[in-house]
């Protein structure tokens, strides 16, 4: 009810974008969901066809591919951020997902992490990529690893970073498919920020290009969305 106002059992793809924005997906990602939702590409998605746009933001969300082969997996349900909502809102922020580092697991990667000799308690990209070669996976899929676990964005990797390609890298060896953008529960809770306005800024010089005026306006909702829980 919140997407479709007027009753009409369908969802315009302004309407949409402005909703599937608040996932925290990027815009690549929600492009290919809408895509794979909008089947006879009107522009317009009935029920149904939200609830695969839905089914998918959830399925990209827990890191498996947005494939229409993704639909039958169990997923958990799509989070998303609204202010409208407090249900949502207090479920959702990002900082109560609990880390999907499991501590057994964390211990081990620490072990490997100080094996490799970190210099202020970071690794330099040097040191990291003999670890990610040694695991035989595509060099594609490896460069995503560090992009996604240099969250900081400095060129090297702290424990916490260092755990998350670790993890990156033992489910591409499970054959479970690595991320495009990073899940929530993922996201280090040393590196989560209450508000995360750096994450959402992205989105604004990619509008420019878009061919939806539409596009431009999410990313201020999208700080307006994740004010209120500073109070």
């Amino acid at each position: 009810p919140q997407v479709d106002s007027a009753n009409t059992g369908r969802v315009l793809a302004s309407d949409a974008a402005v909703f599937l924005k608040k996932s925290g997906l990027t815009d690549l990602v929600l492009g290919k969901i809408w895509d794979l939702a909008d089947t006879d590409g009107k522009g317009i998605l009935n029920k149904q066809e939200f609830f695969v746009a839905l089914r998918l933001v959830a399925c990209a969300q827990n890191g498996l591919d947005v494939s229409l082969s993704s639909l039958n997996l169990p997923v958990p349900p799509p989070r998303f951020t609204d202010t409208s909502s407090p249900l949502l809102l207090s479920g959702t922020a990002s900082s109560d997902v609990p880390w999907a580092v499991k501590l057994e697991d964390k211990a081990k990667y620490d072990a490997i992490f100080d094996s490799l000799n970190p210099v202020n308690g970071l690794l330099s990209g040097d040191k990291v990529k003999p670890v990610l070669l040694n695991s035989k996976l595509p060099v594609d899929i490896l460069g995503r690893v560090w992009e996604l676990s240099d969250i900081d964005r400095d060129g090297m990797l702290d424990r916490d970073e260092f755990a998350v390609a670790m993890f990156l890298v033992y489910c591409a060896l499970e054959k479970e498919p690595v991320p495009m953008s990073l899940p929530a529960a993922l996201v280090p809770p040393s590196k989560r920020k209450p508000i995360s306005v750096p994450g959402a800024m992205p989105l604004i010089p990619s509008s420019t290009s878009s061919k939806d005026s539409h596009q431009s306006l999410p990313p201020v909702g999208i700080l307006a969305a994740k004010a209120p829980q500073t109070q």
